[in-house]
């Protein structure tokens, strides 16, 4: 099964300020059926990259069965992190990062590796606020999830 999994997070005073989520799920079925849902949610205090991390693993966690997975996200901290392998080497140096400092929202890279596992993934980087629909409507759902009202803790480690 192909999906592709559009993401983006959104924080207003970043960091510490509100900040949200938005992910959108496409997966085409043998009859040429678009399926799409939608995830969102706020949170009171957080980080952009964050909630960037939080719309991947929402979407990811949220498949039911193995898929091969296309990620198209507008976020660089996300798709470099695969792209250019930097995960692997904080794997290698034990959750260190290149200046031999630790590596911010680890609890969250673990968590999407986790989510990961099953599936086939692969990321894309797209220029965000470029008039991508999906981009757009991910953007949508985010920056309303960071404005809206009875927002979640968000468990920051760092």
């Amino acid at each position: 099964m192909r999906v592709t999994l559009y993401s983006d997070g959104a924080a207003r005073g970043n960091p510490d300020g509100p900040g949200g989520y938005g992910c959108v799920l496409h997966y085409v079925d043998t009859k040429g059926e678009l399926h799409v849902r939608e995830f969102s949610a706020g949170y009171a205090k957080t980080t952009n990259n964050r909630m960037e991390l939080m719309a991947v693993i929402v979407g990811l966690e949220a498949l039911t069965k193995p898929c091969q997975v296309t990620v198209v996200s507008d976020s660089k901290y996300v798709t470099d992190a695969f792209n250019q392998h930097w995960v692997d080497s904080w794997l290698k140096n034990n959750w260190k990062n290149s200046a031999k400092k630790p590596v911010k929202n680890k609890s969250l890279w673990l968590r999407l590796l986790k989510a990961m596992e099953p599936h086939e993934v692969k990321f894309q980087w797209i220029k965000g606020h470029a008039g991508h629909p999906e981009n757009e409507r991910c953007d949508e759902l985010a920056t309303t999830a960071a404005d809206g009202e009875n927002l979640l803790i968000d468990p920051m480690e760092e």
